[in-house]
């Protein structure tokens, strides 16, 4: 069966989550033991024991979704009895990072060490209260692109997240995405939903954090990935290491491209999703690109079987 694995980024978070993996499977707690050592500190404990605030912190929630989704792969490959051999896999914005790992391509523990970078890197890059991002829902994307345009006046304003046709993520400068959102409002034609986040991602913004990623991307070990994975970037799907760096490098101050992603793992044939990480939030992405092909998600074991009798054949 050709089915895709997808792993979600930012906004999915919650005290408490992966908790119950943790409790049931062997495999699923070694993830979190594995995770922790890594990092050279409790990262479990802020999961499960942590403040909301404490994990909106991007330094921590960026490796703390990462384990969690891991948590939840391990956790159904135990309950199917062998490892998932997906045909495609895709992640959004940190969850290509996921990708990563549920691919082989990096080990767990440089996984979650990267991230904790990415996102301490992603911290510092621009003061608080300097950046912002909105979702726009109900325009297209051509439309916001040139409503950013008008709004920047010297100032970075851009297209960040391609969620589907009519859900648009804006990033930049405050002062530029609260005129583009403005504007927009204006119109009547579309919901404007500013968004709580520690930084302005995936605009020019964060290129100085892409040059630093690169950097470190060749202290760690890489290997080819078991299946291509579909580059937030460029919306392709990719083995070759050398380009998946690239595309990694590139995803820092470039729009996710979810949307086309999803369409590319459509023309490729696969048959279903399964979401796999805190949330659903992809899943529901899925339903509105997607016409045909249902998403799976499993985010705790009470998920699990309706992605397993999937993966059986039986749905």
């Amino acid at each position: 069966m050709k089915y895709s694995l997808i792993f979600p980024g930012q906004g999915a978070q919650r005290p408490g989550m992966g908790k119950d993996l943790y409790d049931k499977f062997d495999s699923s707690k070694s993830v979190f033991e594995e995770a922790d050592d890594a990092l050279g500190f409790k990262l479990s404990d802020l999961i499960f024991n942590g403040t909301k605030e404490d994990l909106m912190k991007t330094a921590i929630t960026q490796p703390a979704i990462l384990t969690v989704s891991i948590a939840a792969l391990r956790g159904l490959e135990s309950v199917y009895g062998k490892k998932l051999e997906p045909f495609l896999t895709a992640g959004h914005s940190l969850g290509e990072y996921t990708s990563l790992v549920a691919a082989g391509a990096v080990s767990l523990a440089d996984g979650v060490r990267l991230v904790h970078l990415r996102g301490t890197l992603m911290q510092e890059a621009v003061p608080v209260g300097v950046g912002a991002m909105s979702a726009i829902v109900g325009m297209n994307m051509e439309e916001v692109v040139e409503f950013c345009k008008e709004a920047a006046q010297g100032e970075v304003c851009e297209a960040a997240n391609i969620n589907s046709q009519e859900q648009i993520v804006i990033s930049g400068h405050k002062g530029a995405v609260d005129r583009a959102s403005a504007a927009i409002e204006a119109t009547g034609k579309a919901k404007v939903l500013p968004l709580r986040v520690s930084a302005p991602f995936h605009c020019e913004l964060m290129r100085p954090v892409g040059v630093k990623l690169r950097d470190e991307f060749e202290n760690i070990s890489w290997n080819e990935p078991s299946c291509p994975i579909v580059t937030n970037a460029a919306a392709k799907a990719v083995l070759d290491v050398g380009t998946l760096k690239e595309a990694l490098y590139m995803q820092t101050f470039s729009p996710v491209l979810w949307m086309q992603s999803v369409l590319e793992m459509e023309k490729k044939g696969t048959e279903g999703y399964i979401e796999l990480g805190p949330g659903s939030v992809l899943s529901g992405l899925i339903r509105k690109i997607s016409k045909s092909k249902r998403p799976y998600p499993v985010s705790g074991p009470e998920e699990l079987e309706a992605a397993l009798e999937f993966l059986r054949g039986g749905i």
